[in-house]
């Protein structure tokens, strides 16, 4: 190839000095200069596109290790927390192993038909399936011990699609009734907590007989350790339970948050239920110091250090006032028994939790947030109330709260 160099054009000054060689020199290296730039910028974006991809990978495995976190909750931690009555502890674990099982596949089959939220990531989809195992075993806590085993297993294939129906209206806009991102509730607070007690209160309407009302739901030394094993579980994952799908940015303030609020819960516990029983007392320990984790759920990644605290501390205070004072009158009253005193662990702290984001999220949409406090209640309540007149047609246990009626004993 020849390069023509018009010298005539040159400035005078310059003609002596540049040869038609040289020009042409210079002319390769400035082409030579221009490829090797092109080939390092184009390296670097590769290199880029790599560490991005390598980096969402690293994400995704965190997220694992806090699914399995979450995991240690449902099977170990709601499953000792349930082995209070003492006859009916073997059969509490069972039955956790069962709706845990069917929880899981179920939203995933729920997201596969496309009914709500289209699907996730595959680790969010795991998160978001064993978050509906948790309502779940909410749910199950309040009938705890009068249904038969595979009742647990009907229990959880009709709970999740009303669960998932929630989830899509308060979070991702379904129906267009609340904006999509609009509802502060991260950890749960109102989508898992408040729901799953709810729809266990609409449960007991119709899954409490008269026999089961009158007979005592005791439990002993034995049973109330592991129950207490089982809150301690608790207790040590809620941080990732709350954290499991924030932005790694806000992880470890999130966790944080969550620690604090579980300690507030838990002073607040045993000063309230020396105050109100006059003696510490198991059943408040197990659960009101778990309140806390419960409230703090809707604004654990955006609020402060003290505000967490006071949160946990209220809401420890609202629970075990709730199992000490309201627990026997509210179950006198409508005739009912809610074994494991959802209402008063998941339920009151759940909307507790909710509500008080109304406060704390500056710029919070406060039409959405009570909008999805609301129909939380009314989806929670009437879709209880249908589910628990489909279990109970399916049959009655002849003994409940009894290891003996299903299990060899």
């Amino acid at each position: 190839m020849t390069i023509m160099v018009d010298t005539e054009n040159i400035p005078i000054k310059w003609r002596s000095n540049i040869s038609k060689g040289e020009v042409m020199n210079r002319s390769m290296k400035s082409v030579l200069l221009t490829v090797l730039l092109l080939i390092v910028l184009s390296s670097g974006y590769a290199l880029g596109v790599a560490v991005e991809t390598e980096l969402d990978e690293i994400i995704q495995v965190q997220k694992y290790f806090r699914a399995i976190h979450v995991m240690v909750m449902l099977l170990a931690g709601f499953g000792f927390l349930m082995v209070f009555v003492k006859k009916y502890g073997r059969s509490a674990i069972t039955a956790t192993y069962l709706m845990v099982s069917v929880a899981i596949p179920t939203y995933f089959l729920t997201e596969l038909t496309g009914w709500f939220a289209p699907p996730e990531a595959p680790i969010n989809s795991l998160i978001l399936a064993e978050f509906s195992a948790a309502s779940l075993l909410i749910c199950a806590g309040a009938v705890l011990g009068r249904l038969k085993l595979y009742q647990y297993i009907l229990l959880g294939f009709l709970f999740v699609p009303f669960y998932a129906l929630n989830e899509w209206i308060l979070l991702s806009g379904g129906f267009g009734l609340i904006p999509a991102g609009a509802v502060a509730d991260t950890g749960g607070s109102i989508v898992i907590h408040a729901f799953g007690a709810i729809f266990g209160l609409g449960l007991i309407f119709s899954l409490t007989s008269k026999n089961e009302y009158a007979c005592e739901v005791s439990s002993d030394s034995t049973s109330d350790r592991f129950s207490l094993l089982g809150s301690m579980l608790l207790w040590i994952f809620w941080p990732s339970f709350c954290a499991a799908l924030v932005a790694p940015k806000d992880l470890i303030p999130t966790v944080i948050n969550v620690v604090l609020a579980l300690c507030g819960s838990t002073l607040a516990t045993y000063f309230s239920s020396v105050g109100l029983r006059k003696k510490v007392s198991p059943e408040d320990i197990a659960n009101a110091t778990l309140a806390g984790g419960v409230a703090i759920g809707s604004t654990c990644d955006v609020t402060i250090a003290p505000i967490a605290f006071a949160i946990g501390l209220f809401a420890g205070f609202l629970s075990t006032l709730g199992f000490a004072v309201l627990k026997e009158k509210v179950q006198h009253m409508i005739q009912k028994v809610d074994t494991c005193g959802v209402l008063y662990l998941h339920g009151l702290p759940g909307l507790f939790g909710g509500l008080v984001a109304l406060l704390v999220v500056q710029g919070l949409d406060v039409k959405a947030q009570l909008s999805a406090i609301f129909i939380t209640i009314v989806i929670a309540l009437a879709s209880g109330l249908v589910v628990g007149k489909l279990v109970s047609v399916t049959g009655r246990i002849e003994v409940p709260y009894a290891d003996e009626a299903e299990l060899e004993v």
